[in-house]
């Protein structure tokens, strides 16, 4: 199986699957992010004690990438500080705009880098950013909704 078919087979799975898309229990931070410009909307929950990301979780509606790209990171930043979360949201969003294309600064995001090429695809970048800019907004105590370009 060819490198393509595992990202592509990986964001199925993920766009598909209820793992990460749920409520969490006792929430300390609950952010709404809001795609305008195609409908996609999540609202993405964190319960955070002393600095790390106990559980998180997102409810919502919109398309493949934005719910696959959700429930990756969702797995990424669990168990991880706040300042871990932001800068493996930082280097996803870096990625999505070309910013950053050295596999050894990429290589924190994991199964994330199955969106590496979603820059290619303009219609796309603000489906897939959705979720790491309202973690961002989320970590950054920024506002009640998020309604922002990458």
């Amino acid at each position: 199986m060819r490198i393509e078919q595992i990202y592509t087979k990986l964001l199925a799975e993920h766009s598909h699957s209820n793992r990460n898309k749920h409520h969490i229990e006792n929430p300390t931070t609950v952010l709404k992010g809001i795609n305008p410009s195609c409908g996609d909307e999540i609202e993405l929950e964190l319960r955070e004690k002393e600095g790390v990301i106990e559980d998180a979780a997102f409810t919502g509606i919109g398309c493949a990438f934005s719910q696959a790209s959700a429930s990756v990171m969702i797995d990424l930043i669990k168990g991880k500080t706040t300042d871990a979360a932001l800068k493996i949201a930082d280097v996803f969003l870096r990625m999505i705009t070309n910013k950053i294309t050295d596999g050894e600064q990429l290589a924190v995001l994991g199964t994330a880098l199955a969106f590496r090429d979603i820059s290619h695809m303009p219609a796309r970048v603000k489906c897939a950013v959705l979720p790491w800019n309202t973690l961002e907004s989320a970590l950054n105590n920024e506002g009640d909704e998020l309604n922002r370009d990458p």
